[in-house]
């Protein structure tokens, strides 16, 4: 498992963000009717634009074979991944966002995995 296993993490990882934020900005009213009603659209789209913004990041990163943003795709995926599993404990938001953090798990296991590798290797 070398290097080109995580600059594929940090691909399909670019385009999951860039996907997930994509939706809200270019198509709310799917996105309120598949995760629910929001108070404030203007900070969905935010968020949304925040997320396309990391997953061209991440895409740029990998596809010019460049220094990887390891901390930031931890960073961010243990934020999205603490906000679901906290927001639908407590009914906040839709059991729809379980999906986003068993992903969000995904990418920071394979993360892990290769960091753990990569030291064991040097």
């Amino acid at each position: 498992m070398g290097k080109n296993f995580i600059y594929s993490v940090f691909i399909v990882q670019g385009c999951y963000f860039v996907v997930a934020g994509v939706w809200p900005v270019v198509n709310m009213a799917s996105f309120i009717s598949a995760t629910g009603p929001k108070q404030d659209i203007w900070l969905v789209q935010m968020v949304g634009l925040l997320s396309i913004a990391i997953g061209l990041t991440f895409l740029q990163a990998a596809l010019r074979r460049k220094n990887l943003p390891v901390f930031l795709a931890y960073a961010v995926s243990l934020s999205f991944f603490v906000m679901d599993v906290v927001c639908v404990a407590n009914g906040t938001i839709r059991n729809i966002y379980l999906i986003d953090a068993v992903i969000q798990g995904i990418f920071m296991l394979l993360l892990t995995i290769f960091l753990i590798r990569n030291r064991a290797s040097t």
